[in-house]
């Protein structure tokens, strides 16, 4: 299990962000595009606190949302009952997914466990679970372009983005470069939601010269199609 402080240490300012991120829908047209939601088996890894299960229930998929820290799987679960959306959410670890062989249509992973060196058993599983011609989609920071991409960079210079697509090459996974955006109605909304991002020195300077309710975003959608 790989520790993710933003959303472990304060979910509610992680459902802001989530609020806040591509409410242009570009990432779901992404994976529309290869393999369309509807009528699909559906696995999030990493769902947290199951923000995106109850959306692509509406899209027409049978969605599984699989989380490792029990605290979002509960806040998960509580989500799907009150909105009567049907989708369920298991806990358990991306290393071992508790689904059957080629069971799955699309694997859906936002921000979450896949980020270079080290995750390979977790993509060992998203293959095993995976039918012949399903997807696997993965949506990861651009750190070479855009505004979050240079706060990201001031943040954590130590990340070599280079290292990071020559594996995902290796890997055997394509990848296309979005750019969405965070738009938020209040300004202190954005102000709690990059002081989870980022730490507080960086964040301090970057909301002093950053103006504005939006923030443009570069991500890398990576997908492999088995």
């Amino acid at each position: 299990m790989i520790r993710s402080p933003n959303i472990w240490d304060a979910p509610d300012v992680y459902e802001l962000e989530n609020l806040a991120a591509d409410q242009a829908g570009l990432i779901e047209a992404a994976v529309d595009a290869l393999r369309p939601w509807q009528g699909a088996d559906v696995l999030d890894i990493g769902c947290g606190t199951g923000f995106h299960l109850p959306r692509l229930a509406r899209l027409g998929a049978r969605v599984v949302g699989v989380e490792p820290h029990l605290p979002l799987v509960a806040r998960a679960r509580e989500r799907l009952a009150s909105l009567g959306q049907p989708a369920s959410v298991l806990a358990a670890d991306a290393e071992s997914l508790p689904l059957r062989e080629t069971s799955v249509d699309i694997v859906h992973a936002r921000w979450a466990y896949f980020f270079g060196t080290g995750c390979e058993p977790g993509l060992a599983e998203v293959g095993r679970v995976l039918r012949p011609g399903g997807v696997a989609c993965i949506v990861d920071n651009d750190a070479t372009r855009s505004t979050f991409g240079g706060w990201f960079r001031r943040a954590y210079p130590a990340y070599d983005p280079v290292a990071v697509q020559r594996f995902w090459d290796r890997q055997g996974f394509a990848t296309e470069h979005l750019t969405i955006e965070w738009r938020f109605d209040r300004r202190e909304d954005l102000a709690a939601v990059v002081g989870i991002e980022l730490p507080p020195n960086v964040a301090r300077v970057v909301l002093t010269e950053h103006h504005g309710l939006t923030v443009d975003y570069a991500v890398s959608f990576r997908w492999r199609r088995y």
